[in-house]
């Protein structure tokens, strides 16, 4: 049995007859007579008597007529769903972020794509570190992954679509006059030296930041150490220390009331956007299209 069998057989029931029927399905009758037999042969017994040329209903063929009319139905709620999806009316997309990133370029990203197409929801999944996002992507955790590393962006298995480059700042406590750095607007690297930190966890571009200063001799304490990404800030903020972060948290640390302190020399992470190499669905599609425009220089 496959729905095209009850079609046809519901075409006969609505328009009283076979040659009604084959006319208004545009198929011959003797193919729709064919379909209705078949129909008949896995149901196992007759649904229309045929009594020259009517078609009567059998007690079976009216049995028939409900559960077949639920099943047309739902095959058209599915079509209309999937092609609601395919064509971006609805759906929902994963996307895998590391927590700097999320702040921005993301916020912008998801910004432009929700812009265009308000029926699909962008959930954000967690990653601290970038081979976390590219594990996700290429284990289809998530479809979409925005990662910041300091060398070239990664390869092989997933594609990766650059987004620029994000510098590394110092955030300060402000508003006090015994905050660091005051009246300063940039810092050298080697003025950490005697600074309490606080840092990220290993495997992050903010920690490999700090340990490479350490190892060139710039001696520090740490202050803190933390996986979670949305303390640092309050803790800078508190006084327990100072923080080298991307400059993607510049607006949201001075809005605080923090101070964003540019580092020399400057120091940068490469930003991009990866997806897998094939299977894209058409909301993965239209994000990285999106995304792109919407952090093309000008825009």
């Amino acid at each position: 049995m496959d729905i095209r069998q009850l079609e046809y057989f519901l075409a006969i029931v609505d328009h009283g007859g076979f040659t009604r029927a084959a006319s208004a399905l545009y198929v011959s009758q003797p193919s729709l007579s064919q379909a209705i037999q078949g129909l008949e042969r896995d149901l196992g017994g007759d649904l229309f008597h045929r009594i020259g040329r009517r078609a009567v209903l059998t007690e079976a063929g009216r049995a028939l007529i409900e559960p077949a009319r639920a099943a047309v139905r739902s095959l058209a709620t599915a079509r209309a769903s999937v092609a609601a999806v395919q064509e971006l009316r609805e759906g929902r997309l994963d996307v895998a972020s590391m927590p700097s990133q999320a702040v921005e370029p993301l916020t912008t990203m998801v910004h432009a794509f929700s812009g265009r197409y308000p029926g699909v929801s962008v959930a954000l999944k967690a990653a601290f570190a970038s081979r976390d996002v590219v594990d996700m992507v290429r284990t289809g955790a998530a479809e979409l992954g925005l990662l910041a590393v300091p060398g070239p962006l990664p390869e092989g298995d997933v594609v990766a679509h650059p987004l620029g480059e994000q510098r590394f700042v110092l955030v300060v406590r402000g508003g006090t006059d015994d905050a660091p750095f005051l009246g300063q607007r940039t810092v050298n690297c080697a003025e950490l030296a005697g600074q309490r930190l606080i840092v990220g966890q290993r495997g992050t571009g903010m920690r490999a930041y700090v340990d490479g200063l350490r190892e060139r001799g710039i001696a520090f304490s740490i202050a803190a150490e933390s996986e979670h990404r949305v303390s640092v800030l309050p803790l800078v903020l508190a006084g327990v220390g100072v923080a080298v972060l991307a400059e993607s948290w510049r607006g949201l640390a001075e809005r605080a009331g923090a101070r964003v302190l540019d580092i020399e020399p400057r120091t940068t992470l490469r930003i991009g956007l990866i997806s897998r190499r094939s299977g894209l669905s058409p909301a993965a599609r239209a994000f990285v299209t999106t995304a792109l425009d919407a952090l093309a220089p000008g825009c």
